[in-house]
């Protein structure tokens, strides 16, 4: 369902968080064990849609005979009121299956319509909007994911599938040049980026080999000098103060990417609801 994301150990953590030893006592109380349910989920606001695999995984836990009718396509966006996934089944099952459906939902939903409103932002500049490692610990695959869909482009996924000096390394290795010199000299295989703080960090890291320049909290008129200076020799990206006030203008300045820590860090979650009977 999603590359490098074990679904079914996290739908399967995540149901046995939230009903315990005991299971979901309200639902067993009040409702006959053969009871029935349709449900729609909806979603409230305007929004970017992320996550309705992962919650249709939820309700089949729960009741794999489940009816799951996905009633728009992920990725798409769409207006307030809409409804977007249709469930009908064993009562007891989906009601203790609805949390969690719906956090995992509105979690991912919430990234994706973020991530539509910067990529919107930018539109037309020739910038490409990348997330970063800013990820809730144990859900980046699904973060990255919803970034995805919500149009963006991601970074590296971790610390294995890109080479990245930051300043700390540049510190701990003596200088610009002796870090990107050793990086070289490791033979990875990974193109080296490196992230500099200053222009005049740039021709010494580009001559010692960088691929890519990740240029660090540069306000517009400082990365619209940077951009300059390099030329074209190797693809910029700018990290550090943006939001969508500020990305517009920072994508003008002309670098490659864009990189936006707040998409998955700090995306406010989607307004969805699941509603009996509805649709």
């Amino acid at each position: 369902m999603i590359d490098g994301f074990d679904v079914a150990g996290f739908v399967a953590a995540t149901l046995a968080e939230d009903l315990g030893e005991r299971g979901d006592v309200t639902s067993t109380a009040c409702i006959p064990a053969d009871g029935r349910l349709t449900a729609v989920l909806s979603s409230r606001d305007a929004v970017t849609v992320a996550g309705l695999p992962l919650a249709a995984a939820f309700f089949r836990a729960l009741d794999p005979v489940c009816t799951v009718e996905p009633l728009v396509k992920e990725g798409d966006s769409v207006t307030a009121g809409t409804a977007l996934l249709r469930v009908a089944g064993n009562a007891r099952a989906l009601l203790s299956a609805e949390r969690s459906a719906l956090n995992t939902l509105q979690h991912l939903t919430g990234i994706a319509t973020l991530t539509a409103a910067y990529v919107a932002a930018i539109a037309g500049t020739g910038a490409t909007l990348l997330d970063t490692r800013k990820t809730i610990p144990g859900m980046r695959r699904l973060a990255k994911y919803a970034v995805r869909m919500g149009g963006g482009t991601n970074h590296r996924v971790g610390l294995f599938d890109g080479l990245l000096i930051k300043d700390n390394h540049i510190a701990a290795a003596g200088g610009v040049t002796a870090a990107v010199s050793a990086a070289r000299a490791a033979n990875s295989g990974l193109p080296v980026q490196v992230e500099v703080d200053t222009l005049d960090q740039i021709e010494p890291a580009l001559a010692a080999g960088a691929d890519r320049l990740l240029l660090d909290n540069m306000s517009p008129p400082l990365l619209a000098r940077a951009v300059a200076l390099v030329a074209g020799r190797v693809p910029t990206e700018a990290s550090g103060g943006v939001n969508l006030t500020t990305i517009r203008a920072i994508a003008e300045t002309g670098v490659t990417f864009i990189s936006v820590g707040r998409l998955t860090q700090s995306a406010p979650a989607a307004d969805i609801g699941m509603d009996y009977g509805s649709g």
